[in-house]
């Protein structure tokens, strides 16, 4: 087999999956111009489920949602399209939404598509965006009166998203 040489991102990726299941990558836009998201890789070695996205919140929230949603996985929750999971915000349902797009898998997954790609010889054709209510009203971004700020900060890559 043909030994190939890791960065110190892709060993820690590789470890974290190793040692705890997955492995979570945020990612910000610095000019501010797209919503932060962070999204995991390794639920399928780690739970045998697909890959999770989560987008617009803060970093670190988003982690710990990633981190809370593998902990259900591993304790038995079988996600689902529309499923609403509690305790990932506190206070609020988290609804998860099937994703199958190529182009968001493309766009978003990366590191999920490098590590199943080039470590397990599998591809990425499934995930689950992880999606959140208002804090205010308690509206998901398909419910009449939602805010444009909830729609805006969680792109919808479940609806026939496409590149821009």
């Amino acid at each position: 087999m043909n030994q190939q040489v890791l960065d110190p991102g892709e060993q820690k990726c590789i470890d974290d999956i190793a040692e705890h299941g997955c492995h979570i990558l945020k990612v910000f836009d610095a000019d501010g111009d797209q919503p932060n998201f962070a999204y995991s890789v390794g639920f399928p070695v780690g739970v045998g489920q697909p890959e999770v996205l989560v987008y617009g919140l803060k970093l670190d929230l988003m982690q710990s949602m990633i981190d809370e949603l593998y902990r259900q996985c591993a304790a038995g929750l079988q996600m689902a399209d529309s499923l609403k999971v509690e305790n990932l915000i506190d206070g609020q349902e988290c609804i998860l939404k099937f994703c199958n797009d190529r182009a968001a898998i493309e766009e978003y997954l990366g590191w999920a598509l490098w590590y199943h790609r080039s470590q397990r010889g599998k591809d990425v054709d499934q995930f689950y965006q992880i999606v959140w209510p208002g804090a205010v009203n308690g509206l998901y971004p398909w419910d009449r009166g939602v805010s444009q700020e909830v729609i805006d900060a969680q792109p919808a890559l479940y609806e026939g998203w496409t590149v821009q």
